[in-house]
């Protein structure tokens, strides 16, 4: 009977405990932008906060920063940023907060690409490879353990898993870009966000706008992207997420091509979206990119198998966790019958 009344109250009591739980003490980590908080979010297991200052959707070129803005970086433990200009406003952000949290450049011993038009100015996007994502994860798990160092092992397994997963991701995306015909390797999109991407893995890039967001586009852009559409005879162009599609679709009825899909590059899409983490987020701009330009419209599957020995350990976790709860309101209710 009395095994009956415990099972009984199990659901009931629950929410009432998750009420009562104290304030979370964790650190708190701190990304400038959506695409760096998941990869942090993925490494940690929980053992810390994760929280970004650009919230998704938003562009991280032009983010104007605001008083909760403040406040989050003023209480940050830790505060991961991208560096490279990407989100030049950080640095004065970090400034007028007060913080006495480390900030830690995740870009750290990536090779990047040089501005052709400006001194000592690179392109941001270098995440853009799932090559590169390995020295972020790397820097993001190195930071994590200063930090954390209690947590040590819990940084380096999840860690030693992401990497496997990227550098598996990494081979694919190279198989599938081969699967195009030549002639087509041609990607046209909003900004200059996929040069990593192109120069990686072999695919020619071209934009109406820079590595950021923030420049006007002039006439001799529209035709430069007019002319490489006709000489090519690529089949679709792509916009992007964060960035007003008008000038694209405009392109695309002048030319006669189709939008082939909308990308990710500053940003990663709503969370309950395939492009909500950094994996998914490569995998769907792979499979956009890869789909229509060899001209077809069905979506590719990229990497959506789980294996047997993910679902047991998948498995475990869940009934880990169930039995735990179980037996804290066991507990709980024992304590208060006796």
């Amino acid at each position: 009977m009395r095994t009956l009344l415990i099972l009984l109250l199990l659901c009931g009591f629950l929410p009432t405990l998750t009420a009562q739980e104290e304030p979370d003490t964790r650190p708190l980590v701190v990304a400038s932008a959506s695409i760096f908080a998941d990869m942090a979010e993925s490494i940690s297991g929980g053992e810390v906060r994760v929280e970004m200052v650009v919230p998704i959707g938003g562009d991280p070129h032009i983010f104007e920063p605001t008083p909760e803005s403040v406040r989050l970086v003023a209480d940050a433990d830790l505060i991961l940023i991208n560096g490279l200009t990407f989100e030049g406003w950080m640095n004065e952000l970090i400034a007028n907060s007060g913080t006495k949290a480390k900030t830690v450049t995740i870009t750290e011993g990536i090779e990047t690409i040089e501005s052709e038009e400006y001194e000592n100015s690179a392109d941001p996007h270098a995440w853009m490879t799932a090559n590169n994502g390995l020295t972020y994860v790397k820097n993001i798990r190195d930071a994590l353990i200063t930090l954390d160092p209690f947590n040590r092992k819990t940084y380096e397994f999840n860690a030693g898993v992401y990497l496997q997963q990227l550098e598996d991701l990494d081979r694919e995306i190279f198989s599938l870009i081969e699967t195009i015909p030549e002639k087509q390797r041609v990607l046209i999109t909003s900004h200059d966000a996929f040069r990593y991407f192109g120069r990686y893995y072999g695919i020619r890039v071209e934009a109406a706008l820079g590595t950021s967001t923030d420049a006007e586009v002039q006439t001799d852009d529209v035709n430069r992207l007019t002319n490489i559409i006709r000489e090519t005879g690529v089949p679709a162009i792509f916009v992007e997420s964060t960035i007003n599609p008008k000038l694209i679709r405009q392109i695309a009825e002048d030319t006669e091509v189709i939008i082939g899909g909308s990308l990710y590059a500053d940003s990663l899409g709503e969370e309950d979206t395939q492009a909500g983490t950094y994996e998914g987020m490569l995998k769907f701009n792979v499979a956009t990119i890869v789909g229509a330009l060899r001209g077809e419209t069905e979506a590719l599957e990229i990497g959506n198998t789980i294996s047997s020995g993910q679902q047991i350990g998948l498995l475990g976790v869940i009934l880990g966790v169930m039995a735990g709860a179980f037996g804290y309101v066991v507990v709980k209710i024992n304590g208060g019958v006796s």
